[in-house]
C-alpha cells in the first residue's frame, strides 16, 4: 500500500489510477494523516450468464405450459 500527499495525488492522478487498475491500493494523506483511499473496483462479471450455468438450481414443472383452468384464467384477466 502506497501513501501519497494530496498534492502528489493531484499531479500524478492518471498514474495513480493506472496503478490502482493493476490492483494496488493507494492512500491519500493530508499533513501525513490518511483521508482517502483509491482501490480497484471488483472484477467485472458478465451481465449474461452462460447457458447451463443454473443447471440443477431451478426446476420447471412438466405442465408449466398447460392451459389454465377457467377460474384461474378469469382471475388472471381480472374477471373475478
Amino acid at each position: 500500500m502506497t501513501v501519497v500527499s494530496i498534492q502528489e495525488a493531484k499531479t500524478q492522478f492518471s498514474k495513480l489510477i493506472e496503478r490502482t487498475s493493476r490492483g494496488e491500493e493507494i492512500i491519500i494523506a493530508r499533513a501525513g494523516e490518511p483521508v482517502a483511499r483509491l482501490t480497484p473496483l471488483p472484477e467485472h462479471r458478465p451481465a449474461v450468464s452462460p447457458p447451463g450455468s443454473l443447471k440443477g438450481e431451478i426446476w420447471i414443472a412438466d405442465d408449466f405450459d398447460a392451459p389454465l383452468s377457467e377460474e384461474s384464467l378469469a382471475a388472471f384477466e381480472g374477471h373475478t
